[in-house]
């Protein structure tokens, strides 16, 4: 009883000390009213504690359960806000730098359900199927109701090549569906680039991560000195579930030359700011077409926003994820850590994303076309001006043969002819070489 009777002082001890400094900051005038309802409500904390310590049938960890009521504190404000122990802050290190193994999926918490947001690209996860919006129910067999959102994280991730079971439902599946996937590394690079045809280039991007703004140029000089420049551009950021906000910003301002790209704004003046697009050197006057659909989000939706609003792009595919949030990461003692929502983001005209998403110019949804077998018609067999005996041969009849395309497999995970059967990307394609035409029909 000598332990826990020392836990209820320390307790208080500290309290007392956080409370007194509160006051001697902010000023004992204008919170005391305050103060006395949070006394009143962390002395209720304390009653309930000093008696489960006392008469609960079995011996209680205080500390776990002082732990675990801060988790709930935390865990109830949003899907998106969380209390993390040391080994869990540890590990939030690696979604934005370092490499580590596990099955490539970007989860969260959607009405305390752990729901995948989506996919990585080239991971083992997004290989063996598993889509946004799918709803895990267990991981190894272990039920995930309950479960804190770092823990899920934790059993996803392990050893590499050591196998982990996801049992997910999927909405228009009567079953929950098994998958038996063997964890890898997962691969750091976010971009990749393509051009589908002769001044129509593809740029993929999956994620925003530290080196993002620099690959894109890269990828951007390469498809731009082919050809004699682009005469139009397919940005895909599909299943793409963000990142760093500044990232998002920077590439947002390749593209734009003026005005505001996003706006942050939060309860403390500290959190709430202005990010505006610079004039560049740069000449990118050509259209883009831009990919997202339902797994595309927060920093996604950041740089699709901002060039909608500026009609500097078309946006085509279906409804954004709907991330319109903010959050900030801070060290705690001991090694624990807290991630909490600070903000909200707002896009140039000033609408919210917040669980509304970027909404389509054009709805495409997701489909691969088949190849339709040639079959001969009609009018196919109909003779021809060129079957007539001794009929003129057409002029320039040494002009090159026009080679068929093969199925060549880009060296960074992208199939030219898969992606040309992407209904999407296709329509994608379509309106930009079609934008191309109309323009020279008008003299522009």
């Amino acid at each position: 009883m000598k332990v826990r009777s020392y836990n209820i002082f320390k307790f208080w001890f500290f309290l007392g000390i956080a409370i007194f400094v509160f006051i001697s900051v902010t000023g004992f005038k204008s919170t005391v009213l305050a103060n006395d309802d949070t006394y009143k409500s962390l002395r209720l904390f304390t009653d309930v504690l000093e008696e489960l310590e006392k008469n609960y049938v079995d011996d209680v960890d205080s500390e776990e359960l002082i732990h675990n009521a801060i988790k709930g504190m935390v865990g109830n404000l949003d899907p998106h806000s969380s209390f993390m122990p040391p080994e869990a802050f540890d590990e939030l290190q690696d979604d934005t730098k370092g490499e580590f193994s596990g099955i490539g999926i970007v989860i969260t918490m959607k009405d305390a359900i752990l729901t995948v947001v989506s996919p990585i690209e080239g991971t083992p996860a997004y290989k063996a199927g598993i889509q946004a919006g799918d709803i895990i129910i267990k991981i190894d067999d272990k039920s995930t109701k309950d479960m804190a959102l770092w823990e899920a994280v934790n059993m996803m991730r392990g050893p590499r090549h050591k196998t982990v079971l996801i049992t997910i439902i999927r909405e228009g599946e009567s079953k929950p569906i098994d998958f038996v996937l063997k964890r890898d590394l997962i691969p750091m690079e976010s971009v990749r680039s393509v051009m589908l045809e002769p001044g129509y280039g593809y740029l993929r991007i999956t994620n925003f991560r530290m080196s993002t703004l620099d690959d894109i140029k890269k990828h951007l000089k390469k498809l731009e000195s082919e050809n004699n420049g682009l005469k139009g551009l397919v940005m895909d950021l599909r299943d793409n579930p963000g990142g760093l906000l500044d990232q998002a910003v920077k590439i947002s301002d390749l593209f734009l030359d003026q005005g505001n790209i996003v706006s942050i704004k939060g309860k403390q003046p500290r959190n709430t700011q202005e990010f505006n697009a610079h004039a560049s050197d740069e000449d990118r006057k050509y259209p883009i077409v831009v990919l997202i659909n339902g797994g595309s989000a927060s920093a996604s939706e950041i740089v699709a926003g901002a060039l909608q609003d500026h009609s500097r792009a078309l946006i085509l595919g279906t409804t954004s994820f709907g991330k319109g949030s903010v959050q900030t990461v801070r060290p705690l003692k001991e090694g624990f850590g807290i991630k909490y929502t600070i903000a909200r983001y707002y896009t140039p005209n000033g609408t919210s994303i917040q669980a509304k998403g970027i909404v389509p110019d054009i709805e495409v949804e997701y489909e691969i076309l088949e190849e339709k077998e040639k079959k001969t018609s009609v009018f196919d067999r109909m003779i021809k001006e060129k079957d007539l005996k001794n009929s003129l041969k057409p002029e320039n009849t040494t002009q090159p043969e026009k080679v068929k395309k093969r199925s060549k497999k880009h060296p960074r995970l992208l199939d030219i002819d898969q992606l040309q059967h992407d209904a999407q990307i296709k329509r994608a394609l379509d309106i930009l070489i079609s934008y191309g035409i109309f323009s020279k029909l008008n003299g522009s």
